[in-house]
């Protein structure tokens, strides 16, 4: 009998955790080894539990499932990564894609489908849910660079120049030129518009 595969959870609401951690643990070829809270916990996890397989969210505190992504696959080759969110956009559909993450599911997608896509995955597959890989086929491609996404990102809750400035490592002119282009690059009349925006599309 072949070993079990090894499945390592990222999710922020212990409800859910709890309930997935479970759920899988009743099928007979899969075990899960960890379940954290925070993003970074996970690579620590990783190191100490080598799974197969690391479900993340999106939203986590302290790093985001989308930026743990390149990182789990470096720390583990051969670890694959599927991303389970409420937050089901297109632009955060091509960026876990474009990290490396073999599959995207919305948490409003059957319970019981989860187990079946990452034997899917482990088979080499890469599985998306089908109404958001149709979206994304029509959608807008992320127009921000890198920097522009962080400096962006950095401005939520009326952060001031000075405060993005000093959390980035960047001069306060550097964050102004940033702004300036990801509010243009995004059609909106200021920062917290352009935020919203790029929200919205799921382009941080």
């Amino acid at each position: 009998m072949s070993a079990a595969t090894r499945i390592l959870i990222g999710e922020d609401q212990g409800m859910l955790r709890s309930a997935l951690a479970t759920l899988l643990n009743l099928e007979e070829d899969m075990r899960v080894v960890a379940a954290v809270a925070r993003g970074d916990e996970v690579l620590a996890a990783v190191r100490d539990e080598r799974p197969d397989v690391v479900l993340l969210d999106i939203e986590l505190p302290g790093i985001s499932g989308l930026d743990l992504i390149a990182d789990v696959t470096r720390t583990l080759p051969g670890c694959v990564v599927i991303i389970v969110t409420t937050f089901g956009r297109p632009g955060y559909l091509r960026r876990a894609l474009g990290s490396g993450a073999k599959g995207f599911l919305v948490k409003d997608d059957p319970v019981e489908e989860l187990a079946a896509s990452i034997r899917r995955v482990l088979a080499g597959e890469i599985v998306v849910n089908p109404q958001l890989a149709a979206q994304a086929l029509s959608a807008s491609p992320n127009p921000l660079s890198d920097r522009e996404r962080q400096v962006l990102h950095a401005s939520s809750g009326g952060a001031t120049i000075v405060d993005i400035a000093a959390r980035l490592h960047l001069s306060a002119s550097t964050v102004r030129n940033y702004l300036s282009s990801a509010i243009g690059k995004t059609n909106a009349r200021n920062r917290n518009e352009a935020l919203g925006l790029a929200r919205d599309h799921g382009w941080l």
